[in-house]
């Protein structure tokens, strides 16, 4: 399926090449928007040609720092010029990108690129969303066109039914645990190429749209590049619920398509699970009785309107307990909405929850963060290398706050039935159009765009370790930190930072701060590094390398290590270290080895999209 929506766009239906150039629908930014913005400025952007364009200010408790950064174009703030370029802007308060966009904007069997691994979930709509560099955004608003590394499929096969008190949050982390993180390295491994994770199988099509966006949601944890449905009868009610039912395409699997493996997975198999705070996939059973202090419904991912509907009946006439703080965070104004008129939101206030706003900052860890050395229970993923929390399901993290501590929903005995209503509160009061803009708004400074010194010859690199997140779900700190200083810069001393990845979230976090600005690095070294992930670096100028086990304990307790001029960059790269050399394997590819030298995807093109 992921072939068939990039083929319908490529200048070459084939996909031959290593890289090809395609036609973008949707550009949806959230992570560091005005940084996007400029880049798109830089390209020639006047009038946006894509078909739908959206900039999410999701910072909604701000301060005099914050409002007076983002009147000075901070990287991450959104300014209200987009609207005049033909972007739309969702203001503060309208709820969490990856739901909303669900709700308002997603299509099936449409191509669509972010800023944000955390809007995978919008695969369960059937749309193929790609992260990608800043520099490519900018070029995807100017164009209209990018150009992307073809992906490979991993097909998991879904049967059965679900057992009550079983939601799709648990199907979700029994995938996780199935091993499907390592067939999507073994398969990159092989074939040099992305992976998207293919739903299909009987049950898949039993799922709602909801539900499919919450197993489309892992794929950003098992290192794959997105997660896709296929689009059919249930996603054009959801469409037609909505009153967007002239944006269904039918999107299916070809009969006797090839896929690069299959897993399969029988739902009735599937038994309440968490996540704890390593990341690893347990049963609920196991850590029966803990106690917990933090509890929060809600989120970007992981809780449908249908969970949190069935987490409010089930603690309908309960109270928190005196140790436990009870947070809701409403995925979307929509869900709000239906709540408050339900009467849902008024039991889970009478239950003792705190009703929250839908800022970014608590999905990263930054807001409302876990007691060190406390449980915390959550229904969203977590943030790479944030603050360590379970994750659960809707009716399991109920039970927690019914009682205090960590059990299985099953104890409940009876399940709840949810109607929910066909008519669904669909006002957009909170996207801002052209037309809808004031004259009298506020001007906010766009920042410039940035570019990184282009390669011209050999450099030093100065490593740092990022490791995983500690039991505590702290961030242990890098041996070395801080940008280098201008003198660093010069071409005479050629120093620049570089960082050793240990593990796969190391290797998100990374992405996520050079894409925000937060992190100087140009070198990113990791024994499992995505293509995905690669792609994207090398479109901000960051060099992604892989290391086998036997060059990761070289590298071990060394401080520098020498790369040579590009025009020495082949298959692998040659490195000196204090302690002797060794190499380095280039993930970059093609027109993507330009981009590194270059400093920006913006004035590169491939030559020819042929492999060699």
């Amino acid at each position: 399926m992921p072939q068939k929506i990039l083929a319908g766009r490529a200048a070459d239906p084939q996909l031959r090449g290593d890289l090809v150039q395609v036609k973008v629908d949707q550009v949806l930014l959230s992570r560091a928007p005005n940084r996007a913005f400029s880049e798109a400025l830089a390209a020639g952007l006047k009038k946006t040609p894509v078909e739908v364009a959206v900039a999410y200010d999701s910072t909604c408790v701000t301060d005099a720092s914050w409002n007076q950064a983002a009147q000075q174009g901070h990287p991450l703030a959104v300014s209200h010029e987009m609207l005049a370029h033909g972007l739309l802007v969702a203001r503060p308060g309208i709820g969490y990108p990856a739901p909303v966009h669900l709700e308002r904007f997603a299509s099936p069997a449409r191509l669509a690129l972010t800023d944000d691994p955390r809007l995978a979930p919008l695969g369960g709509v059937g749309m193929l969303v790609l992260v990608v560099s800043p520099g490519q955004l900018g070029q995807a608003l100017a164009q209209g066109t990018v150009w992307l590394r073809p992906p490979r499929s991993v097909q998991i096969l879904l049967s059965g039914k679900t057992r009550p008190f079983v939601c799709a949050r648990d199907v979700a982390l029994e995938l996780i645990r199935r091993g499907i993180r390592e067939a999507v390295q073994r398969i990159e491994a092989q074939h040099k190429a992305p992976v998207v994770l293919e739903f299909a199988g009987t049950s898949a099509k039993l799922l709602n749209v909801s539900e499919r966006a919450v197993l489309a949601s892992i794929a950003p944890l098992v290192g794959a590049q997105a997660g896709l449905f296929l689009s059919d009868e249930k996603t054009e009610s959801f469409l037609r619920d909505q009153r967007r039912s002239k944006a269904h395409r039918t999107l299916f699997a070809d009969q006797g398509a090839p896929c690069d493996e299959a897993i399969s997975l029988d739902l009735a198999t599937v038994d309440p699970l968490l996540m704890d705070e390593e990341g690893n996939v347990r049963p609920v059973r196991d850590l029966a009785g803990k106690p917990v202090t933090q509890a929060l419904l809600g989120g970007d991912s992981g809780a449908t309107l249908r969970d949190m509907m069935a987490a409010a009946a089930l603690l309908k006439s309960k109270r928190v307990p005196p140790k436990l703080d009870f947070l809701v965070a409403p995925p979307s104004r929509q869900v709000f909405v239906v709540l408050a008129q339900s009467g849902a939101l008024a039991d889970l206030a009478a239950t003792g929850a705190r009703i929250i706003e839908p800022d970014r900052r608590t999905m990263l860890g930054e807001m409302y963060p876990p007691a060190p050395g406390r449980l915390a229970m959550r229904t969203s993923d977590p943030e790479p290398l944030g603050p360590g929390f379970l994750v659960a399901s809707a009716e399991t993290l109920a039970y927690t706050v019914a009682t205090g501590n960590v059990g299985d929903p099953r104890a409940f005995k009876r399940p709840v039935r949810v109607t929910i209503p066909r008519t669904l509160p669909t006002d957009d009061v909170l996207v801002l159009r052209e037309r809808r803009a004031e004259a009298a708004a506020p001007k906010r400074l766009i920042p410039a765009a940035q570019v990184l010194p282009p390669w011209r010859g050999p450099w030093l690199v100065e490593l740092s370790w990022l490791p995983a997140p500690t039991p505590e779900g702290r961030e242990e700190k890098a041996t070395r930190e801080g940008k280098p200083s201008q003198e660093e810069t010069k071409e005479e001393g050629m120093r620049v930072p570089g960082v050793v990845a240990l593990h796969l979230s190391a290797v998100r976090a990374c992405l996520t701060r050079v894409m925000e600005g937060q992190s100087p690095i140009r070198v990113l070294i990791a024994p499992v590094l995505p293509v995905g992930i690669a792609h994207a670096l090398a479109g901000l100028g960051v060099l992604p390398c892989q290391v086998d086990e036997g060059g990761l304990q070289a590298l071990r307790g060394q401080r520098t290590l020498a790369l040579p001029a590009p025009t020495q960059w082949i298959e692998t790269i040659p490195i000196t270290m204090a302690q002797g050399k060794g190499t380095l394997t280039l993930l970059a590819v093609g027109a993507e080895r330009s981009w590194l030298t270059a400093g920006t995807p913006r004035s590169t093109a491939p030559a020819s999209g042929k492999r060699g």
